[in-house]
């Protein structure tokens, strides 16, 4: 199943060509989010390690959902943090730190550079959405991916936030593209390509936005709904102020994960 172009591709890499606009977007959940137990600290809560496990981490990001948990890194034989871009790799070594069971790498997920059955945990969080051939991703996780073992996948659900502000400002053909490519809806089907044991558990939360401001910037670091840039910022702000209700702007959230088990 290849999916995406090279321009979507192009776009993916725009957007995390630095960690400032991911920053944005941990910031704005983290403020907004009306389920305080916090989706990273959820995603960790479904993770079993067992002592000495080699845990491997596509698509790392900044890592930052391993900053704190001290306990759970030392309860790991080898962490494998990587991600296929450096700046990422750069920001997630400067919140991990060089520990002696922590290594980074650059790797894809489309040929990981890695052995048959090396890991007993491989993790891919809010990130299978935007490889090319995500079924060529998924065989190459299960290649090395120990048996038994399990892997982690995050993402979102089709019936989200982005959705509904799409309504709002009348988007849709090309000026809404919404990445469909793996979600909580098509995930299962996905992954039992290479899998058969797949578990979906679902997160609840919204949002209740007090600050449009932090909407708007957080709308700008949006690769599906870069239409939206194209318009002044007071427009912007004239069309949220009409769903807005005593100062405050209340948004669907559908996310959770996928727990799969060789």
């Amino acid at each position: 199943m290849k999916i995406g172009s090279s321009n979507d591709e192009k776009a993916v890499k725009a957007q995390y060509a630095s960690s400032s606009g991911l920053n944005t977007r941990i910031s704005f959940h983290d403020r907004y989010s009306t389920n305080k137990t916090g989706y990273g600290s959820w995603i960790l809560s479904n993770y079993e390690i067992a002592e000495g496990a080699n845990v491997l981490e596509l698509g790392c990001g900044t890592a930052s959902m391993w900053a704190e948990q001290d306990d759970l890194i030392a309860r790991c034989g080898v962490l494998t943090l990587t991600d296929l871009s450096e700046v990422m790799l750069s920001a997630a070594r400067g919140n991990i730190g060089e520990r002696k069971n922590v290594a980074y790498a650059l790797a894809d997920i489309q040929d990981i550079p890695f052995m048959d059955d090396s890991f007993d945990v491989v993790i891919a969080n809010s990130m299978l959405y935007h490889v090319p051939d995500l079924e060529k991703g998924i065989r190459e996780v299960r290649r090395v991916l120990k048996n038994p073992g399990v892997f982690y996948c995050a993402t979102y659900g089709e019936h989200n936030f982005t959705d509904v502000l799409a309504k709002w400002f009348e988007l849709d053909g090309e000026a809404f593209t919404p990445n469909h490519n793996f979600t909580m809806q098509n995930g299962k089907k996905i992954l039992r390509s290479a899998f058969e044991n797949v578990e979906a558990r679902f997160y609840k939360d919204s949002l209740r936005i007090t600050n449009i401001d932090d909407l708007i910037d957080y709308l700008r670091s949006l690769v599906s709904l870069k239409t939206i840039n194209d318009l002044p910022s007071q427009r912007i702000q004239e069309i949220l102020l009409k769903h807005s209700c005593n100062g405050t702007i209340e948004l669907p959230k559908e996310y959770g994960m996928f727990i799969v088990y060789s």
